[in-house]
């Protein structure tokens, strides 16, 4: 009987370890016979990733340069949406295989995972109602400003926060946001300029201005996150680095950041 025990034990653990050997890999196929590597974002962030309310998709600069990548390494692509505060545990849970949702790299999180090279660099600023007494950091005192959970922004607030105190707001989406502050829930919002042009150029009742702070790291640069010792990791960077030299990210940037999705 302990013999019968130990042989179901360690047949256990041979499965086990083949789960785990192959967890960085997706392992779903489709008809056609590719594997399906799953993305997670969080379609909110317009160009980036946001939901075409005629077709219900999640479109966006980022939703291109996956389905480009995607491709050119032989996968098919799945897209899962949810809450930004919520890709990396997604990510460490094996639910999905990659992030990009206009991630930055930071300390915090390159501790948790590996990131790929940078594809996109935007800019810090602030959001207000047109006509708002808000035009530079420092009127933001006494203020009511949402960043989004889990963002570089939330931590550009804090630093914020140490000169000019306010009363920093974590939400869950920037539309969200948007709305708070129609509703004068928000007096403004802290976000990066692109997705802020993104409710811009189509408003005629919000406006932007630049964080300008020598001291603090107002830069965004952009990059995928993917599980830690992932193999990807080299194979979306070799693919995005082809993108940069044949002019194929280019076009995705006029097409979604310079052109506002046209």
């Amino acid at each position: 009987m302990k013999k019968v025990i130990i042989m179901m034990m360690t047949a256990l653990l041979v499965v086990l370890a083949a789960c785990g050997a192959n967890a960085e890999a997706p392992t779903k196929k489709s008809e056609d016979g590719k594997k399906t590597i799953v993305m997670g974002t969080s379609a909110d962030y317009p160009p980036f990733e946001s939901v075409d309310t005629k077709t219900n998709e999640i479109v966006g600069f980022d939703i291109d340069v996956a389905k480009y990548i995607t491709k050119e390494l032989g996968y098919n692509l799945e897209i899962k949406d949810q809450k930004f505060g919520g890709l990396i545990a997604a990510l460490n849970k094996e639910s999905v295989d990659f992030v990009m949702a206009g991630m930055v790299k930071n300390e915090e999180r390159a501790k948790q995972v590996d990131f790929s090279s940078v594809y996109f660099t935007s800019h810090q600023v602030v959001l207000v109602p047109k006509g708002s007494d808000i035009k530079t950091t420092a009127d933001l005192k006494g203020k009511k400003v949402g960043v989004q959970i889990g963002s570089t922004q939330a931590a550009l607030a804090e630093d914020l926060n140490k000169k000019a105190p306010m009363k920093v707001e974590q939400w869950d989406k920037v539309n969200e946001m948007v709305e708070a502050m129609a509703g004068n829930k928000l007096d403004a919002i802290i976000t990066v300029d692109t997705v802020a042009y993104g409710y811009t150029k189509d408003s005629d009742r919000l406006a932007q201005f630049n964080v300008e702070d020598d001291s603090l790291e107002t830069g965004d640069p952009m990059s995928i996150a993917l599980p830690k010792g992932s193999k990807l990791t080299a194979d979306f960077n070799k693919v995005l680095k082809e993108m940069e030299e044949n002019g194929e990210m280019d076009k995705l940037v006029e097409k979604w950041i310079k052109s506002g999705g046209q």
